[in-house]
C-alpha cells in the first residue's frame, strides 16, 4: 500500500475521516467537564487521569481532522474546485491551530490544583489574553475549522461525492452545538459528525483505486506527437 500512491491516500484519506470525527466524539465522553463542574479547573481536578485522555484524543482528533480535510480536497477536483480549495486550506488551518490550544488543559489542571477554583481562572484568562496568544492561535484561526469543514463537506455535496445531509449533520453537529454549553448535549452533537464524515469515509474505502484515481487530472496529449 505504501508504494501505491492511490491506494495510500485514498486508504488514508476515507480512515481519517472515520477516526477524527470519532476521536472527538469519545474525548468528549471522557472529560470529566463534560458530567462534572463546569469549571475545568476543578473538574480536571476530580479525575486528572481522565482530564489527561480526553486532552490527548481532542489534540490527535484535530490534528488528523487537518489531514482528513486534504482527502477531501481531493474529491473537489471535478467540480466546485476553487471552493474546495478554498475551504480546504481554511479547515486544515483551523483543525492545527484549535489543536495547538490544548497545551493550556495541563496548565488549568495544575492551576486548579495549587490555587482556589476563581483564582486558577483568573490566571488562566490572564495568560491566555495575551495578544500574541488571541492572534497567534485563536483569532480567527480557530473559527476556520468550526465553519471550514462544513464548508468543505458542502464543497464535497456539490462535487456530488455525498448527499446533502452529509453537511447538515457536520453543519448541526459542530456549528450549530458552539453557542451552546459544553456538557451532556455536546455528545449529542458531536455524535452527528461522526455519522456523516464517517459513512463519507467508508465510501472512499469502499469506492476502489480506479474511481479515486479518475479524479486526477488526465495528461494533455503530446502536441509533438499529434502534428507528426
Amino acid at each position: 500500500m505504501f508504494r501505491n500512491q492511490v491506494t495510500f491516500r485514498r486508504v488514508a484519506a476515507g480512515t481519517l475521516l472515520i477516526v477524527a470525527p470519532l476521536l472527538q466524539a469519545i474525548a468528549v465522553v471522557l472529560d470529566p467537564g463534560t458530567w462534572g463542574d463546569s469549571r475545568e479547573a476543578v473538574s480536571y481536578g476530580d479525575n486528572p487521569a481522565l482530564a489527561q485522555t480526553e486532552s490527548a484524543l481532542y489534540h490527535w482528533s484535530w490534528l488528523l481532522m487537518g489531514l482528513a480535510a486534504i482527502g477531501l480536497v481531493h474529491l473537489t477536483r471535478r467540480k466546485a474546485t476553487v471552493f474546495g480549495h478554498i475551504t480546504g486550506a481554511a479547515t486544515a488551518i483551523g483543525y492545527l491551530s484549535m489543536s495547538a490550544l490544548l497545551m493550556m488543559d495541563p496548565v488549568e489542571w495544575w492551576l486548579g490544583r495549587h490555587n482556589p477554583p476563581d483564582q486558577a481562572q483568573k490566571i488562566l484568562d490572564e495568560m491566555l489574553n495575551l495578544p500574541g496568544v488571541i492572534f497567534g492561535f485563536q483569532v480567527p484561526w480557530m473559527f476556520f475549522g468550526l465553519f471550514g469543514l462544513p464548508l468543505l463537506v458542502t464543497a464535497v455535496w456539490r462535487a456530488g461525492f455525498v448527499g446533502w445531509w452529509v453537511p447538515l449533520l457536520v453543519f448541526v453537529g459542530y456549528v450549530v452545538s458552539f453557542p451552546i454549553e459544553y456538557g451532556p448535549l455536546t455528545v449529542l452533537f458531536w455524535a452527528l459528525p461522526v455519522a456523516g464524515l464517517g459513512w463519507t469515509g467508508v465510501k472512499v474505502l469502499r469506492m476502489g483505486d480506479e474511481a479515486w484515481a479518475a479524479y486526477y487530472p488526465t495528461p494533455a496529449p503530446d502536441r509533438t506527437a499529434v502534428s507528426a
